[in-house]
């Protein structure tokens, strides 16, 4: 989750409502936060390192570049190998399993939503 909620807040409730109404709302939720695909994805496709990810993502702040890695790291969805022999030292990241299971699903979605079964307005 990007940040901590409030106890109480309307948000908070709403959010514990859509969960207890659907364990998918719980899923989207996890991996909608902005970048989050887009990190997976790059890594699936070779751009591995911390720094060949900043030079493909250039608008994303080296913060949230490292949250959203720590994310991923965190749900299982990437590993990494770190390289101790370089200086400063490497982190090679790379697609687990479960990780290539979700892209799977990322690209169904993707391709579902191109396609003429549904008509995905972009705010003007």
């Amino acid at each position: 989750m990007a940040s901590n909620l409030k106890i109480g807040t309307s948000n908070a409730c709403n959010i514990t409502a859509l969960s207890l109404a659907c364990e998918v709302n719980d899923v989207l939720r996890s991996i909608s936060p902005r970048w989050k695909m887009q990190i997976l994805h790059g890594i699936a496709g070779g751009t591995k390192q911390f720094s060949l990810l900043k030079k493909a993502f250039p608008s994303l702040s080296d913060q949230i570049l490292g949250k959203r890695l720590s994310d991923l790291f965190n749900d299982e969805l990437i590993g990494k190998i770190v390289i101790k022999e370089t200086v400063p030292k490497h982190i090679n990241y790379f697609v687990t399993d479960r990780g290539f299971e979700l892209l799977k699903i990322i690209d169904d979605l993707h391709k579902w939503g191109l396609s003429d079964k549904i008509s995905i307005k972009k705010d003007k």
